[in-house]
């Protein structure tokens, strides 16, 4: 049995924003729609299971609770790097 792929998208601009929010989530074609559309514009994809199930159970446009904030940190730590 294929395992269902699952996937997140999140925004953050500091200058305007306080934290993290998602702005697109789902699971099957969907998430697929979002990495692929991702990949395409070069955004970094990160595979992170257990990030991908709390972040799913936020609603679109809500920033990310504190207790995500180190692991979201780390992931944008990794972009950062990845852009440079």
């Amino acid at each position: 049995m294929d395992e269902v792929q699952k996937a997140v998208a999140l925004k953050y601009d500091p200058s305007t924003m306080s934290a993290p929010t998602v702005v697109a989530k789902g699971v099957g074609e969907i998430a697929k729609k979002i990495v692929e559309v991702a990949r395409k514009h070069g955004i970094p994809v990160e595979k992170n299971p257990e990030l991908v199930d709390d972040l799913l159970r936020l609603d679109l446009f809500t920033e990310i609770p504190e207790d995500l904030y180190v692991v979201v940190a780390e992931i944008l730590a990794f972009i950062r790097r990845h852009d440079r």
